[in-house]
């Protein structure tokens, strides 16, 4: 079945109404008209099955079925604290762990980065990498549209709000990723992952981290690029936290 993803604001009681590309898509790609049946996301974990009741230029109304809550979504929630990588690395990051089902991803501007940019000027590009989010969470049918964050410092991240935080440390010897995760409550919630740029972390960020709390970790005896990082961290937390691949 066809699946959208749908303003919680355009759901009124049983009655429901997408706008935009969307219209198109359904009319002159799909080819659907009323009586047809699809599936709304309202972004917010929640599915409906919806029956088209009518297709004009600017509208397709519908008629609610049936509401549910996704199966897509894991239980547990992965904020990625990603160090600002070269032009072009972040969208891919994106992309990927969103399809893996990362929660929300924060971009961080480190001491090692390479790019440098002011908040302002990488905030204007906010509503690009969101739709790189959106589209990845429609390919991959998730229940939500991960958020991507404004740019912040390493010295603004915080372990408030996670039930772990922990960071892909390059100079880590004892901690393995399993370890770490066999440490972690298997009832967490969530979970912060610090991931650093393509010169990994700062003595000064490895010590500011230390004393808030996260728990540095390595990935084997291979150093992975940071855009591999990411989401291949996503990957095993979820499937050692729930079994998911």
């Amino acid at each position: 079945m066809n699946r959208f993803f749908i303003d919680p604001g355009n759901i009124v009681g049983t009655k429901a109404s997408l706008y935009s590309e969307d219209v198109k898509h359904i009319a002159a790609v799909l080819r659907l008209k009323a009586g047809d049946q699809v599936t709304l996301c309202d972004g917010r974990g929640n599915d409906y099955t919806a029956e088209i009741t009518s297709i004009s230029k600017a509208e397709v109304s519908f008629n609610i079925l049936s509401a549910y809550c996704s199966t897509a979504e894991p239980k547990c929630s992965i904020t990625l604290f990603q160090g600002l990588p070269k032009a072009g690395k972040l969208e891919t990051i994106i992309q990927k762990c969103v399809e893996l089902g990362i929660s929300d991803i924060v971009p961080v501007v480190m001491d090692r980065s390479v790019v440098r940019i002011s908040k302002s000027d990488f905030n204007k590009k906010s509503e690009r990498y969101q739709r790189v989010s959106m589209e990845a969470a429609k390919q991959s049918r998730r229940g939500i549209i991960p958020a991507v964050g404004q740019l912040i410092s390493s010295k603004e991240i915080s372990a408030e709000g996670f039930d772990a935080l922990i960071l892909a440390y390059e100079l880590e010897r004892e901690k393995s990723i399993k370890a770490v995760l066999s440490s972690i409550d298997a009832s967490a919630k969530r979970i912060g992952v610090i991931v650093g740029p393509e010169g990994g972390i700062s003595d000064d960020e490895a010590e500011y981290f230390s004393s808030i709390g996260a728990i540095p970790f390595s990935l084997g005896r291979r150093i992975l690029r940071t855009e591999t990082a990411g989401p291949a961290i996503t990957a095993i937390i979820l499937y050692h936290m729930e079994g998911e691949a």
